[in-house]
């Protein structure tokens, strides 16, 4: 507590210091205004301290103070303010509360000085003087000033706790109002919102980057690695098939890896061309499955809805591998506005859950919030006849 109030202290103290320089041109300006020479060491009088207040808030508007109270709020004051994001160019919102608090702190700060300098000394000299008495501390006798000894003193402690009480009433004023007029405004708050949301949008689209293409990958070498141990000896040239998928798949998932990677330390070289419908003959071939694909003619389909859409074939694929058995349909094609994609097989015996039930993992999840984000429809479950079908239908003119 002790500890607490003497930093306030010196906090308010600190605002009488910036409010000296306003004092003394107040005062230099009152003496030239009335015609006689000016004294600087003179009192400080209450009509210059409540004229040069409405100067100490102009100034506030234009001086960059920001910084320095908040520092002055947090490390002397002891309360927490949220520090603002740093913008090009100032709002007059936040200039006019920088200016509210820089006129309190200043005004509350400069009554505070003064009383310390004019209450500390008398204090002081109260509790000395009697000593230096010829009657003694107790004597009784009048001093010099026509008072007994113990009235000075007395006097001397009775201001000395008004002080201190004075100056926890002025920190317990500041206190609260420093978060709420040197924290974010509603607009810095707004902004600092956005880019949290946008930061969130971006961490969450590449997770499902990551999830859909190395996810993929592991699927194939998983599932490819087994059929090759199975067939290695009777069998070596699927065997030698089964491991250059292996290796085309790998080698993808490695790119598509470096592809996020450079994205996150936003280097330009990350940022090269992604996969899109047009490498949906690739990714077929590099699964080393039995699929079946009806591809039409994608030409007309948006860069932003082809690319979402090999991502949605790519889950769908990865699914079918992990979880299907038998060959997979593939068709995508351009039906009017919309593009139309659609992912069948047969599931095993012991479906996992992301293929035996809609929404139950990632990468049903990370499907639907693609086939959202670009406004079109999106259904995946049992296809009727025993089968697992996923079903998108994208609008070329989505936009997400």
């Amino acid at each position: 507590m002790r500890k607490r109030l003497a930093r306030r202290w010196v906090g308010l103290i600190l605002g009488g210091a910036l409010l000296m320089p306003y004092m003394m041109a107040g005062v230099l300006v009152l003496g030239w205004l009335a015609g006689q020479s000016v004294n600087l060491l003179l009192p400080l009088q209450l009509g210059v301290f409540a004229a040069v207040l409405p100067v100490v808030a102009l100034t506030g508007l234009f001086l960059p103070v920001r910084a320095l109270e908040v520092s002055v709020a947090q490390g002397l004051l002891g309360v927490p303010v949220e520090t603002p994001p740093r913008e090009s160019r100032r709002s007059w919102q936040e200039r006019r509360r920088t200016a509210a608090w820089f006129t309190l702190h200043l005004g509350l700060g400069g009554l505070v000085s003064g009383c310390t300098l004019a209450i500390v000394p008398f204090t002081a000299a109260s509790l000395v003087l009697p000593w230096r008495d010829p009657m003694g501390p107790f004597g009784g006798s009048p001093s010099s000033l026509g008072l007994p000894w113990p009235t000075w003193t007395l006097s001397g402690l009775a201001l000395l706790v008004v002080l201190v009480f004075l100056v926890g009433g002025a920190g317990a004023l500041l206190a609260p109002a420093a978060p709420a007029l040197l924290g974010p405004t509603p607009a810095e708050r707004l902004a600092e919102a956005e880019d949290r949301a946008r930061t969130l949008a971006e961490r969450n689209r590449l997770a499902r980057e990551l999830h859909d293409s190395v996810g993929h990958a592991l699927s194939v070498v998983t599932v490819q690695a087994a059929a090759a141990g199975r067939v290695l000896e009777s069998d070596p040239a699927t065997a030698r098939n089964a491991l250059a998928a292996i290796e085309q798949s790998a080698r993808s998932a490695l790119e598509d890896l470096d592809h996020v990677l450079g994205v996150l330390r936003e280097e330009a070289a990350g940022r090269g061309p992604q996969a899109t419908l047009a490498d949906l003959g690739r990714l077929v071939e590099a699964s080393g499955a039995r699929v079946e694909a009806e591809v039409g003619d994608l030409s007309s389909v948006p860069a932003l809805v082809s690319r979402e859409a090999y991502r949605i074939a790519q889950e769908a694929l990865t699914n079918a591998i992990r979880h299907g058995d038998g060959p997979v349909r593939i068709t995508a094609a351009v039906t009017g506005p919309d593009l139309t994609l659609e992912v069948t097989n047969r599931p095993a015996p012991s479906a996992a859950p992301d293929m035996a039930a809609p929404g139950g993992g990632r990468g049903l999840t990370g499907m639907r919030e693609r086939v959202r984000l670009l406004r079109g429809d999106f259904a995946a479950g049992s296809d009727g006849g025993g089968g697992w079908r996923v079903s998108v239908r994208l609008p070329l003119r989505s936009s997400p």
